[in-house]
This record gives C-alpha cells, sequence and structure tokens, in this order.
C-alpha cells in the first residue's frame, strides 16, 4: 500500500486506541478470522438473496468478526465520554444496525465477484490483513483489514477499501450528523437507528 499522510494519520489515531498486549497479536490468527470472514461474505455474495437479507447477513458478519463498540465509541470520538453507559449502549445498537446497512449495500456491489486473502503482517499494534477484491468487468481493489485482540480475540476494528478508511470516514460522518443534532447522542442515536 502506498503510505501518504492521511494513512499515517489514521495509523497514529488508531494506535493510541490500542492496548499494548496488542503487540502479541497473531499474524497467522488473524489471517485466519479475515479467510473465514472472506469465506462468508462470500458466500453471501454468491446466495442471490434480496438487498434486506443481504444486508441483514451482513449485520451477523459484522457482529460476528468485527469489535463493534470499539469501532462504535472511536467513531463518536470525544463526546463518547461524557455519555452515560446507558447513552453509549443505546447508541451502539443504533451504530451496529447504521454501519450494517451502509456497508451491507456496498458489499452488494460485490455480486459475481471474489475476495481473496493475500496475507498478513503487522503494522504499529494491530495486524493488516491484505485482500483483493475481484470485479466482473472491473480492475481488482485492494481492501485491507486491521484486526487486534482488544476485545479479547482476534477481531477486526478498521478496513480500508481502496485508500477509504473505513474508521476516518465514520467519524467524520457520525461527527457531522451529531453536529447536526446538536450534539445530542439521544437524537443521534434515533437517527442513525432508523437508517
Amino acid at each position: 500500500m502506498q503510505i501518504n499522510r492521511r494513512y499515517m494519520i489514521m495509523s497514529t489515531a488508531c494506535a493510541g486506541m490500542l492496548p499494548h498486549s496488542a503487540f502479541a497479536l497473531s499474524a497467522d490468527t488473524s489471517q485466519a478470522m479475515v479467510t473465514n470472514l472472506v469465506t462468508e461474505v462470500n458466500a453471501v455474495i454468491a446466495a442471490g438473496k434480496s438487498e434486506a437479507a443481504m444486508i441483514a447477513d451482513f449485520a451477523g458478519l459484522f457482529d460476528k468478526y468485527s469489535d463493534v463498540p470499539t469501532i462504535a465509541r472511536y467513531c463518536l470520538g470525544a463526546d463518547a465520554r461524557s455519555a452515560s453507559a446507558a447513552q453509549m449502549q443505546t447508541y451502539t445498537v443504533a451504530f451496529r444496525s447504521y454501519i450494517a446497512s451502509k456497508y451491507g449495500r456496498r458489499f452488494r456491489e460485490f455480486v459475481g465477484g471474489q475476495i481473496t486473502v493475500e496475507g498478513a503482517a503487522p503494522v504499529k499494534s494491530w495486524i493488516e490483513v491484505e485482500t483483493t477484491v475481484m470485479l466482473r468487468g472491473r480492475s481488482p481493489l485492494r481492501m485491507d483489514f486491521h484486526v487486534s485482540d482488544r476485545s479479547g480475540s482476534h477481531k477486526f476494528f478498521n478496513f480500508i477499501i481502496e485508500g477509504v478508511n473505513m474508521l476516518l470516514t465514520e467519524r467524520a460522518e457520525i461527527g457531522a450528523i451529531l453536529d447536526s443534532e446538536g450534539r445530542n447522542i439521544d437524537a443521534l442515536s434515533a437517527r442513525i437507528g432508523a437508517v
């Protein structure tokens, strides 16, 4: 991957959200986890289900393979520190629905294609697992998953598709929605939960 300023900013930001124990992460285990994820994603892509059914399947995979609480908290930013436990729980449930719907539709673009795991290597305090997305009639896409053990097991907390960083994109999106709702976390949760 070409290292650019955006990627370095993301790397520095993400390093702060992971524990030092993440340095003991296994590249082999991370790659195996992403291989399992990719196998299930490919099965969903090939199943030919309706968009709603595919999004429901992707939501299940998001729950199974990603560290939803960490992703949700990071995307909320500094406002997470002032939120009550109940607000964070409600927001995390709403965020899970929002992200599954949004990226379920994005992955639906892969219908007719195939995702292949290429390899894994440590990057700062996480493991980066590289995959290639082969699409009909289009050039291959590079997609990288960032894996940590912050949750107690190997799960991904970020992915990058052709240089577009999910964590940074969603932090900006959630921040913009929160601004439009007067920095009201309850209103944010109600809005993204209805997407």
